[in-house]
């Protein structure tokens, strides 16, 4: 068995998140080595080459003798109560296992903005970014969106904002945050192979609460409601506000995003569509407020804003039909989002293109929203069949082998004032080799397509 030199820190995971760890270790001049479950990780040259001299244990954890490393700091990918890794929490003589976000609090001199949530993070997260600069804030964003976390702090050492988007594989390695504002937006069924259940799912996003002096929940969801009392909290709603809530309010003869009794913007006036970005723009406007920022700069953000790649993303109008790109919808939560979101802004319906790798998930809430608002589900991938199963009931379904017979359905079937949704509640990896790229795939179809309008029309 290979010993962990006395005093020296271990990090496991090879992967972005670890090599970020190994650099600002290696900034700090703190002696580490590395371990990766794997036997033959990828990236393993470029490490070399970064860290010579840095030794590297490739394999079973078990075959390391931990008992007299400083610390272990494991990348978000690896499971903390992992067979080697479990043994260590608790007992005084053992060391902490944390991760990356842990070191970032320790080394971090700003305040730190962080958002939580199954579905939307990224899109708060990246909003409450550019609130902060046209509020003239230096800021730096990133942790699990773009540039990890311990990174930031090489970037950018003198920024006066941190905005972190973090996971609750993140978060369950974080033992204290300290945030000067935290929000959950939301939680629905997912990464329940690495918690085990709902409730140790939960349990890992609360983390984002833990020294927190403002929090911001979704008022009507409570799983994202802190268990022990803050400082201050806000709630977000797209229903009217009550008391000092930020919700949405008829004024003026319209819809309203509004902070209580006062009127803050029109809907219409957001370059954001549905109600779930409705939402996001609300909990963003929440930890601005908090921050400082302007009712004014932050409207002039939602005016401008139109969206992450790949996540409510409109690629198209054409022929008065609608294709949008919610390729990041990989969980029934976030499909059921863009549903309820979008079903009651259209003068048609939506035709749902769904499918993939499920992960076991219960597909069955998304039968009342397609009931409502769903003109056909056309289901593709590994888990059509179950998807299909579960909708069959609610709304006219069709299955076909893939996404480009997904789309040639679509273009059959879809009518004026309709949407075509790519939201697979699904993960990607059985054809694509991310969301990414099934989204990209989308893309050059619908712009085919809108090529083809545009010549038969001349």
């Amino acid at each position: 068995m290979h010993k962990v030199p006395k005093g020296m820190t271990l990090v496991v995971g090879l992967g972005i998140s670890g090599r970020a760890i190994c650099r600002h270790l290696a900034r700090h001049a703190v002696p580490f080595m590395v371990a990766d479950t794997r036997e033959a990780p990828p990236g393993v040259d470029d490490f070399r080459a970064a860290h010579p001299g840095v030794a590297l244990h490739c394999g079973s954890l078990t075959a390391l003798d931990l008992s007299e490393a400083a610390e272990v700091v494991v990348s978000p990918g690896v499971d903390p109560q992992a067979h080697g890794l479990a043994e260590l929490s608790g007992g005084s003589d053992t060391p902490r296992v944390v991760g990356e976000i842990a070191l970032f609090v320790r080394a971090c001199r700003g305040p730190i903005a962080a958002i939580t949530g199954s579905n939307a993070k990224s899109t708060v997260t990246t909003l409450l970014g550019e609130m902060a600069q046209e509020a003239g804030l230096r800021v730096a964003v990133g942790g699990n969106l773009g540039t990890a976390a311990l990174d930031l702090l090489a970037e950018a050492p003198e920024a006066e904002l941190y905005v972190l988007e973090l996971s609750s594989f993140q978060l369950e390695t974080t033992p204290c945050l300290g945030a000067e504002t935290a929000a959950f937006l939301n939680l629905s069924e997912d990464h329940l192979d690495r918690h085990g259940n709902m409730r140790g799912y939960r349990t890992a996003k609360l983390g984002i609460f833990r020294g927190a002096r403002h929090a911001v929940v979704n008022a009507e969801d409570a799983m994202t409601w802190p268990e022990a009392s803050l400082p201050a909290m806000d709630r977000f709603t797209t229903r009217p506000p009550e008391g000092d809530e930020w919700g949405i309010a008829r004024h003026e003869g319209g819809d309203w995003l509004m902070h209580g009794a006062m009127p803050l913007m029109p809907i219409e006036d957001m370059g954001l569509a549905g109600r779930h970005n409705q939402a996001n723009a609300l909990a963003a406007m929440a930890m601005g407020h908090r921050l400082g920022f302007s009712h004014e700069d932050m409207c002039r953000v939602l005016r401008r804003f139109t969206g992450l790649p790949h996540r409510s993303e409109t690629v198209a109008d054409i022929d008065g039909v609608r294709w949008i790109n919610d390729s990041k919808g990989t969980n029934v939560g976030a499909t059921l989002a863009a549903i309820d979101g979008l079903g009651p802004t259209l003068a048609g319906r939506i035709v749902l293109l769904a499918g993939g790798l499920g992960k076991g998930a219960d597909f069955s809430p998304l039968g009342d929203p397609l009931a409502r608002y769903g003109r056909e589900a056309i289901l593709f991938g590994a888990d059509a069949g179950r998807l299909q199963a579960a909708l069959a009931e609610h709304v006219s379904t069709s299955r076909v082998p893939d996404l480009d017979a997904a789309m040639r359905r679509a273009r059959e079937i879809a009518q004026a004032g309709d949407c075509v949704l790519l939201s697979p509640a699904c993960a990607s990896l059985d054809q694509f080799p991310g969301y990414q790229a099934r989204g990209e795939a989308f893309r050059r179809h619908v712009r085919q397509y809108a090529e083809e309008a545009r010549h038969g029309s001349q």
